[in-house]
């Protein structure tokens, strides 16, 4: 939890936080103690390997064998109306029952009572607006990650969409922040190239409970370069959330939550504060799935929308040697040329844009995904089973797209930020000190009230990134340019436009960066959604 003052929703100042008890909590929240708690029926913990980022939570439930579900695609969502003005959406966050594990019905907190929520697919140049309806019980905060938004519809932490019914949660008191009751509209105007983005929850301390109950679903934005490169599309175009979670004994979803509502206090408990992972592997909210495919090149688009887990993707291909991924979009859309990988390194946040070719592969082959830094049931992740032969007039061509390149040597500034774990700092509401850690950004706790960061619209800088732990960091309104890892070269998988890049615990980037188009505040912050809860947010004042 963020170290400020909190205020009621009615704005009264509040000079602590109410004292509420943990059976209180949960009956408010409509949970059991296993449901959204640790220590429920039949849940146990383990600290996950040294290749991966945080702890594992291992479910109780019936797992279903890898490979014997049906993969399925989230709908695309229809617009409400199309006029001058744009293509008017409307979603509604909502609880609902689904079935994730055979035999068993989960609740979730989905848009539109889906999980993931459904596919906004917009055009490039014609704005997107849509409306959020919260029909939850807690306030909730959109984001569009990857988004060239203006401040106002960007999903500032604090600027809550209030639920439609009465609420007594606790909200942050941030003068500056635009709180409203029961529907806001976010104004997308798509100045943006063709590029896979996706909208997530982003409600002050309370993300990573949120985005685990299911507030997260695809934005793709098309274009008429993208569609003229004669890319696979149609039902070869597959866009793929990736995540991880754990169930209990009832089927239920389980988080290790200090406040299960985010009522009052920190939602994730203080021993997992370092990152939350589960031991089921969802793609598209499927556990291990099997695609039914033909033998023909598919477009894979892959988000990682995990809370902490970070994949090493590979195919294996029992039977010969299987293909590799050609990479062809990064966060911010395409390539300047397709780029061949044997693996993928992707972190919370990061989208990888690649092609998978199974023009050699015959009626009876199948080729499965691994992540190579799981182990036991997180090493399968999905397996594409070729049932049929068909005429593919896709293509790869050689070059994709124009991208500008950001020359440092016009470089306005430097700025050296440095991530890390540490001691949290007196500040109002809390003494601070040895007994109260958090993930600090040049060892601050984010404050909504202080201006970490002020930037030019237009202006080139030279931000050099420093960890102590894994950070995937992510920064809002425009993408950035990788130079340098280590001092060396970038790696494979660093070109293009990125918004979140993965810093493995003691490296160092130096990105470029440049924001165009809207002021206001937005942020810098890391991916991994329990350190983000925990204060690695910074905010950033873009300026003219």
């Amino acid at each position: 939890m963020s170290a400020f003052r909190f205020r009621a929703r009615t704005g009264r100042p509040q000079p602590s936080s109410p004292v509420l008890s943990r059976r209180t909590v949960l009956r408010a929240a409509g949970l059991t103690a296993g449901a959204f708690a640790a220590g429920g029926a039949g849940i146990a913990w383990q600290l996950s390997g040294s290749r991966t980022v945080g702890a594992t939570l291992c479910s109780a439930a019936r797992l279903p064998e890898p490979f014997t579900l049906p993969g399925t695609v989230p709908p695309v969502l229809a617009p409400e109306r199309v006029d001058a003005t744009g293509d008017h959406y409307r979603i509604v966050q909502r609880r609902a029952v689904r079935e994730i594990l055979p035999g068993y019905r989960t609740e979730i907190w989905g848009y539109n009572g889906q999980f993931p929520g459904p596919t906004i697919r917009a055009t490039r140049g014609r704005p997107a607006i849509v409306v959020h309806r919260n029909e939850l019980e807690v306030p909730t905060v959109t984001h569009l990650h990857g988004g060239h938004t203006p401040a106002e519809s960007d999903g500032y932490p604090t600027d809550y969409l209030m639920p439609v019914g009465d609420s007594s949660v606790m909200i942050h008191d941030d003068p500056q922040a635009a709180v409203v009751r029961g529907e806001r509209e976010y104004r997308y105007p798509g100045d943006q190239p063709a590029a896979t983005l996706w909208y997530h929850d982003h409600r002050m301390d309370f993300t990573g409970p949120a985005v685990w109950r299911g507030l997260a679903g695809f934005h793709l934005v098309d274009d008429d370069v993208d569609r003229g490169l004669g890319l696979p599309d149609g039902e070869r175009d597959l866009p793929l959330l990736l995540c991880d979670r754990a169930f209990d004994a009832d089927g239920q979803l389980v988080y290790p939550a200090a406040d299960p509502m985010g009522m009052h206090g920190a939602a994730v408990s203080d021993d997992y504060m370092q990152g939350v992972q589960g031991d089921v592997l969802l793609v598209n909210g499927v556990p291990w799935p099997r695609f039914p495919v033909a033998a023909a090149r598919y477009r894979l688009r892959w988000l990682n929308a995990s809370n902490a887990r970070v994949y090493r993707l590979r195919l294996d291909g029992p039977h010969r040697q299987a293909p590799g991924f050609i990479q062809i979009g990064s966060d911010g859309g395409l390539l300047d040329r397709p780029r061949h990988l044997d693996a993928i390194d992707i972190a919370p946040g990061e989208r990888f844009d690649t092609i998978v070719d199974l023009t050699g592969y015959r009626p009876g082959d199948s080729v499965t995904i691994v992540n190579e830094l799981g182990d036991g049931r997180t090493i399968d992740v999905l397996r594409l089973c070729v049932d049929r032969t068909e005429s593919d007039s896709s293509r790869i061509p050689d070059r994709l797209a124009e991208l500008e390149r950001l020359d440092p040597a016009t470089a306005v500034r430097r700025r050296d930020l440095h991530f890390r774990m540490g001691d949290m700092p007196s500040m109002p509401g809390h003494d601070g000190g040895a007994d109260m850690k958090g993930w600090l950004i040049d060892g601050r706790a984010f404050d909504p009230s202080r201006p970490d960061l002020t930037a030019r619209l237009g202006e080139v800088e030279i931000w050099r990134l420093t960890t102590n732990f894994n950070h995937p960091i992510h920064l809002h309104l425009n993408p950035f340019q990788v130079l340098t890892r280590n001092g060396r070269a970038p790696s494979a998988t660093d070109g293009g436009w990125k918004d979140t890049i993965h810093l493995p615990a003691s490296q160092e980037a130096e990105i470029a960066v440049r924001f165009t188009g809207y002021t206001g505040r937005f942020m810098l912050h890391c991916h991994n959604l329990e350190h983000e809860d925990r204060g690695m947010m910074a905010n950033v004042a873009v300026t003219h």
